[in-house]
């Protein structure tokens, strides 16, 4: 009985011991990543040391104590996510202060000539730009990504779904710059010769190209969101005498739709963020269509603008360009938030609670 009593006061000791150690070696990572963001803030050319320090420490303790250590990396890593996103958010403010200083509210309401000149800059033709290219290519990557999902999820047959899916994945690897080549070369040359318009380059065009781009995306997160649909659900409703066409519109797509609204959301946030594209295709004239709803006009976006101006932007202006960034941020905030509300509804509403 003695016997036992000091074993597991032994083997109680040597893990009371094991925690110290885990967390002298985690204190002293934690230690060396916060030194290191310091110094990269402070002195960027001492940063060395403290990485060097939090990386020996990581290392000593993934071989001494690889559990310990492990849960700390996974709370360092989201911690640091968190603070990156803090960093970049101050950092855009911060950046855009002097423009809004400068212009105040007429940097985001102004619409009398001149728009961006010297001293003057306004964000009003580079907004109307994204909203229209966004709409036109949601237009495009909202029902055609959805039917496509559908169609891969609920219709098509199995080899088909083989070869289709896989494909529809690739062509979202495709870079970006590709597709505003292509549109360039092919896209705007058939408008001006076949539509004389008077400029290289459309906000309708853009749309399409950018509505292309986001169609592989809408359609991959679509389709997993239909297929997790449990298949109970749907033999239920076949049971019931419910033909395939009304157990698809009836049970999955209401029972997929946060899922599927993600995916409509997600496209939207290509469209609103593509740059490379916008840029190639673009004429880049700081200026509101006229009349204003003439989809065929040929100005600039927020993204476009930033990737034409920063080479050669000094004071000012480059303020004015990291207003567009603030302004570009908040858009894709309420475009998440929009989408939790949509999916929190959804829940609460398929689960009964209106």
């Amino acid at each position: 009985m003695l016997d036992n009593t000091i074993r597991v006061q032994s083997v109680r000791a040597s893990v009371e011991g094991m925690d110290r150690g885990a967390q002298v070696v985690s204190g002293l990572a934690g230690v060396g990543a916060l030194a290191a963001l310091f110094a990269f803030l402070v002195a960027p050319s001492l940063t060395v040391f403290p990485v060097m320090l939090f990386v020996g420490a990581v290392g000593y303790g993934w071989f001494a104590h690889q559990e310990s250590m492990a849960k700390f990396l996974m709370f360092l890593m989201t911690t640091s996510t968190l603070v990156t996103f803090g960093l970049i958010v101050v950092f855009l403010v911060a950046r855009s202060i002097p423009a809004f200083e400068l212009m105040g509210v007429e940097i985001l309401t102004r619409t009398a000539d001149p728009l961006w000149d010297d001293g003057v800059y306004s964000l009003v033709p580079m907004i109307w730009g994204t909203l229209v290219t966004t709409l036109i290519a949601t237009l495009i990557a909202g029902p055609l990504g959805i039917a496509g999902a559908l169609f891969i999820s609920e219709i098509a047959p199995g080899w088909a779904r083989e070869i289709i899916k896989p494909a529809v994945e690739m062509l979202a690897g495709i870079p970006s710059i590709v597709y505003g080549f292509i549109g360039f070369v092919i896209i705007n040359t058939y408008m001006m010769e076949e539509l004389s318009l008077p400029t290289n380059g459309s906000l309708f065009a853009v749309g399409v190209v950018i509505g292309v781009m986001a169609l592989p995306t809408v359609v991959s997160v679509a389709e997993d969101a239909v297929s997790s649909v449990p298949e109970s659900m749907k033999s239920g409703s076949l049971a019931l005498g419910a033909t395939d066409w009304q157990t698809t519109k009836s049970v999955t797509i209401p029972a997929s739709f946060s899922g599927v609204s993600a995916a409509v959301l997600l496209g939207v946030g290509r469209a609103v963020g593509e740059t490379m594209a916008a840029t190639v295709m673009l004429g880049h004239i700081q200026e509101l269509p006229d009349p204003l709803s003439d989809v065929f006009g040929n100005t600039e976006t927020l993204t476009s603008l930033i990737v034409s101006q920063y080479g050669n932007a000094s004071s000012t202006q480059m303020s004015a360009l990291f207003a567009a960034g603030v302004v570009l941020f908040v858009t894709v905030l309420v475009l998440s938030i929009a989408s939790q509300a949509v999916e929190a509804h959804m829940q609460r509403k398929l689960g009964g609670n209106q």
